[in-house]
């Protein structure tokens, strides 16, 4: 680990029913696998010794049963942020008057489960938009991360609509997920936003592979894994390469399917990827963590907002 070098790892709490609405299934109540999910993350992180950040839903944060064990997670000491309420990736498509209700029921259900007042927002589905980014400015949190810089957001949609049974009306809603193309020339190291009435927000975009912008979050790398862990290792350690030598410093992102299987939560079997084996997906995780870990000092997104912040010298970008 080289202590002058910074890198946050984030997780999305996405929950069964979050995949369920997102893939256009229907249900009655909201499934959850946070029970099974939240000891089994929380396991590996502490044997690694490693503190990170959690998106947690506010539709769950809601939810009497679930607030036991999103209270471990704090109590473990890792980061708890804001991953809107309804989870729905066409956030971007909601009135202002719908954005601040969103987020504000978001932030008091997570601030009631947990403890913790989240001062960082992810939009579900990479969903931004300039009055989002307002509203998390005058409710004075730290950062948004809810940008990947990548050119292939629209191929992986093409593959997500392909591989779901979603109805024409919803694959229009659903017509920004993952981004589009333009998102491509978005910078992949931190900046300001410059919003209306001279506010600021930090962005701290997903990483991307630095000049190339290719994807190299743990959805992509168990993508490889599939077919060749060799190819998938040589695949991080360019990633990371690039961004030691382009001086840029990662925000890596998890999701709970890349980290467990179809063995533990048998209602996401059909979803892609949960036929890999828990037991493997946990020896991947751990490689990746601990090659991050190799040339990083992992820190939560919160402190590494802070340190991002003290450092100076941020390009500025107007949201729009």
């Amino acid at each position: 680990m080289t202590q002058g070098r910074l890198a946050s790892v984030s997780l999305d709490l996405d929950n069964l029913w979050t995949y369920k609405k997102v893939h256009g299934d229907e249900w009655q109540t909201r499934p959850s696998y946070l029970d099974t999910f939240v000891p089994y993350i929380l396991e590996i992180l502490d044997d690694l010794n490693m503190q990170i950040t959690f998106f947690v839903v506010g539709a769950d944060a809601d939810q009497p049963k679930n607030r036991g064990v999103l209270r471990s997670i704090a109590d473990a000491g890792h980061e708890i942020a804001n991953h809107s309420y309804e989870h729905e990736p066409w956030l971007r498509l909601y009135s202002e008057a719908e954005l601040k209700e969103e987020i504000d029921r978001a932030h008091e259900a997570i601030t009631v489960a947990t403890g913790v007042e989240p001062v960082g927002f992810r939009g579900p589905g990479f969903s931004w938009s300039s009055n989002l980014l307002s509203i998390l400015a005058d409710r004075q949190y730290h950062y948004d991360a809810s940008t990947l810089p990548t050119f292939l957001g629209p191929l992986a949609r093409l593959y997500y609509f392909w591989s779901s049974d979603l109805s024409k009306e919803e694959k229009k809603k659903r017509k920004e997920l993952f981004g589009n193309f333009k998102d491509g020339f978005r910078p992949v190291k931190p900046y300001q936003w410059i919003l209306a009435d001279s506010k600021t927000l930090l962005e701290i975009p997903v990483t991307t592979m630095p000049w190339f912008k290719l994807p190299f979050h743990l959805s992509y790398l168990a993508y490889l894994a599939r077919y060749s862990e060799t190819i998938m290792k040589l695949y991080l350690k360019s990633a990371l390469l690039a961004c030691r030598v382009s001086n840029t410093d990662p925000s890596f992102l998890l999701h709970p399917l890349d980290v467990i299987g179809g063995d533990e939560i048998p209602d996401l079997k059909f979803f892609p990827g949960m036929d890999i084996s828990s037991e493997r997906k946990k020896k991947l995780l751990v490689y990746v963590l601990e090659s991050i870990r190799e040339s990083y000092n992992v820190i939560p997104m919160g402190v590494h907002a802070c340190r991002i912040i003290d450092r100076g010298g941020l390009v500025e970008r107007a949201a729009a």
